[in-house]
């Protein structure tokens, strides 16, 4: 799995990092308001066209707020996170980049592979930190698994994440809003890229696929699963990892992770639960950009891994028509665990 990383040194380390914010929706509002209180950062403003948007900006946050891009840009961020809808991430991405600012962009990272290769591509080109925003790798559920399964021979994955259908969404289905996250974190745990892709997608309610049951093989010999849709009425998301040697299972609202061991012949064996941290995911996940923008490191989740993860999306809803189940009758809807 390759990595980018910024070559370009950031003002120094004793004055505070100016960052932007790009999108006052729900996301975008939340990152503005966990950089604010950050201790080393400097909220330059949230950028928005909607009135509404700006507005409630400012009743969260109480940070400056600017119409266009242009503005917040002559502001002067040395970052900025990307928390517009996905068909904008390019646009705003490449202009960001352009002026030799850092850029966090949230999941996706593009609408297309090659949209996401040429962000890549121009972060590279211009020294500047690139991070990609799957926050679920900074959930302390998943940093307690992926501390377990270390060194293990991991044998397969099981992730469900359900929940009832978002009145925001319209432009994508779950395989782009919600699945997405699991593949990045398959590939994660396994540290291996997926080269073998079974999906069964359906339509319930939604116009685009609401019902997702996606099987996936990963060059490492790691059979993995995501059961995902939006037919449940209430969030669940849940991990399991099975090894040579242990059994994990993660709740990622609850943040309960148990892990057995110790199998023995008679069927008995161990079970303890594992210590998981507190930490708000979202505000580990900016943490983490703004110390690869200091740094120079490589970020967490570097460019070349978001597109990988989008490819395979992609890859989900890339199947011949016939292998897609025919949309069920609008009707009742019933419940699916």
């Amino acid at each position: 799995m390759s990595s980018t990383v910024s070559t370009k040194s950031t003002a120094s380390n004793d004055r505070p990092l100016r960052v932007g914010v790009v999108g006052a929706g729900v996301m975008g509002t939340n990152h503005a308001r966990v950089l604010a209180g950050l201790p080393g950062v400097e909220l330059v403003g949230i950028v928005d066209p909607l009135p509404a948007h700006r507005t409630r900006a400012v009743e969260i946050v109480g940070c400056p707020t600017f119409e266009t891009l242009e503005e917040m840009l002559d502001a002067g961020p040395d970052a900025v996170t990307i928390a517009a809808p996905t068909h904008l991430h390019r646009d705003v991405a490449l202009a960001c980049i352009a002026r030799k600012i850092h850029v966090l962009v949230e999941k996706p990272i593009a609408t297309s592979v090659e949209e996401g290769n040429e962000i890549v591509n121009a972060a590279r080109n211009a020294g500047v930190t690139l991070m990609v925003g799957h926050v679920e790798r900074f959930n302390p559920a998943v940093a307690a698994i992926k501390q377990a399964i270390k060194d293990e021979e991991i044998l397969s994955i099981a992730i469900t994440r359900v929940g009832p259908f978002p009145p925001r969404m319209s432009n994508v289905g779950v395989v782009i809003d919600l699945a997405v996250h699991d593949i990045d974190l398959i590939r994660w745990f396994t540290e291996s890229d997926i080269v073998d892709v079974q999906p069964q997608l359906a339509s319930a309610v939604a116009e685009r696929e609401d019902i997702a049951l996606l099987q996936f093989r990963t060059a490492s010999g790691v059979l993995a699963h995501i059961n995902t849709n939006w037919l449940t009425p209430f969030k669940a998301r849940s991990v399991t990892v099975a090894t040579r040697g242990k059994y994990v299972q993660g709740d990622l609202l609850t943040r309960q992770v148990t892990e057995c061991f110790g199998f023995q012949r008679d069927g008995s064996y161990s079970m303890r639960h594992l210590s998981v941290g507190h930490d708000e995911p979202l505000r580990a996940e900016l943490v983490a950009f703004l110390d690869a923008v200091r740094t120079g490191n490589a970020p967490a989740v570097t460019g070349d891994e978001g597109v990988a993860s989008l490819e395979i999306a992609i890859k989900c809803l890339d199947v011949p028509t016939g292998s897609i189940a025919a949309p069920l009758r609008k009707g009742p809807r019933a419940v699916a665990s």
